[in-house]
């Protein structure tokens, strides 16, 4: 796969050329254009580096070599890969914010740029793995946003062999827990099944366009049966071979496994070590933790950021001492990759192939088109410099607006009140 072995920022500012144009509506940023000229340069605070900016020759809009970047916006660019390790490590966003000396609410934002850039770069993998040649194993990892009445459960894939972990796909669903001073809220069998249907025939359609064309997808899950209500009426059912291991009756800890039980576990164990990782470096999904998801897209967008990890950085085995990655394993890749180099360029929503499930994790401020994600035309324009790299500007900045007019009426409406109470005085002294 084509990608800089150096970050963007460290780039010699005499050797750095625009790939294309950063602008989602300018004709150069899909296809070939004629080019970007430089366009003078400006000094960052941070460093006092020059920073050469240029200008695109087809839309005449202006660019920077920082716009193309990870760190573009940041007063701290260290604390990217700092927050991603640390991330990854099991620590939540006011541990890291004590051990980095920064704000809480900074490793939050940091954590919505780390999971937008991990969407991002997993569907870039996908999208250049070669013909799917081994078997898939598929389950759902069971957590919860907010509270455990709001479960949330994470459809995971993993390559048999290769141990390649595939963009996870999100069924929410209402907990199976009741709390005693509220009535019985649970959803019937058939609300909840149907999240776990939806959920599978996504990661089917994925995972067959990667299928070789003539052959069938081998998929491996367990006894749930949701894969077979998922295939009774999906189009491309005959090209899916489905290889279910139901989970047996095991006796107390540490008795003797059963055949049943043995065999179930060699065919899930790459999906399963997945679990355990999640379980392990994630704090949000540890047992009884305070570090719970508050968000959907939040839960999610750090379950893309551990597949990258998974898929990049971490070697397949955790015992073995095989440093062989899964993106080494199928070609992808050369070596095992730093946070440095995850993070050594930014990529662009409108010139990735994404599905339609993953495009509302990128957040609220861009779409795919680099555009509002909703009520395009009531977001005003946001200035030409944050323009250029896609934005625009928020529901957070609109709420902001709409605060500041109240408090504007507010005070308007007591400052007549007061004149008036003023001149009824004057008035009653004159008379």
């Amino acid at each position: 796969m084509k990608w800089r072995t150096k970050p963007v920022e460290t780039v010699r500012p005499s050797r750095f050329r625009p790939p294309f144009c950063p602008w989602p509506d300018c004709p150069a940023h899909h296809h070939r254009g004629r080019g970007l000229i430089r366009y003078g340069s400006y000094s960052r605070a941070l460093d006092r580096r020059r920073v050469p900016r240029f200008r695109c020759r087809d839309c005449g809009r202006t660019c920077s070599q920082q716009t193309f970047s990870c760190t573009y916006f940041l007063k701290r660019p260290g604390l990217l890969p700092a927050v991603a390790a640390g991330l990854q490590a099991g620590s939540a966003h006011r541990q890291l914010a004590r051990s980095l000396r920064c704000a809480k609410t900074s490793v939050t934002r940091l954590a919505r740029r780390l999971a937008s850039h991990a969407v991002l770069l997993q569907a870039r993998l996908e999208a250049e793995l070669p013909p799917l040649a081994e078997s898939v194993v598929h389950d759902h990892f069971e957590s919860f946003v907010g509270c455990q009445q709001q479960a949330l459960a994470l459809g995971t894939a993993v390559g048999a062999r290769s141990r390649f972990v595939f963009g996870p796909d999100p069924a929410p669903h209402r907990g199976s827990g009741r709390r005693p001073d509220q009535p019985d809220g649970s959803a019937a069998p058939w609300a909840e099944s149907a999240a776990y249907v939806t959920s599978i025939r996504r990661s089917l359609d994925r995972l067959l366009r990667l299928a070789p064309e003539g052959q069938r997808l081998v998929l491996v899950a367990d006894g749930r049966s949701d894969y077979r209500t998922a295939l009774k009426d999906h189009p491309a059912a005959k090209r899916v071979e489905l290889k279910a291991h139901p989970n047996p009756i095991r006796g107390p800890k540490g008795s003797p496994r059963s055949k049943e039980a043995i065999a179930r576990d060699r065919a899930m164990a790459p999906v399963d070590q997945l679990h355990q990782l999640l379980r392990h470096t994630c704090a949000e999904h540890k047992r009884e933790t305070i570090a719970f998801g508050r968000s959907q897209p939040a839960v999610v967008g750090r379950a893309f950021l551990t597949t990258v990890w998974k898929n990049l950085v971490k070697g397949r085995s955790e015992r073995r001492p095989d440093r062989t990655t899964p993106a080494m394993a199928l070609g992808l890749t050369a070596a095992p990759w730093p946070w440095e180099r995850v993070l050594a360029q930014r990529l662009f929503p409108g010139r990735e192939a994404l599905p339609d499930s993953w495009r509302p994790l990128l957040g609220t401020r861009t779409s795919p088109e680099g555009r509002p994600a909703a009520a395009a035309s009531a977001a005003e324009p946001a200035p030409p410099h944050q323009q250029a790299c896609g934005h625009r500007v928020g529901r957070g900045d609109q709420a902001g607006g709409v605060r500041a007019a109240a408090r504007s009426a507010r005070r308007a409406s007591a400052s007549r009140a007061i004149r008036s109470i003023s001149r009824s005085k004057i008035s009653a002294w004159n008379g």
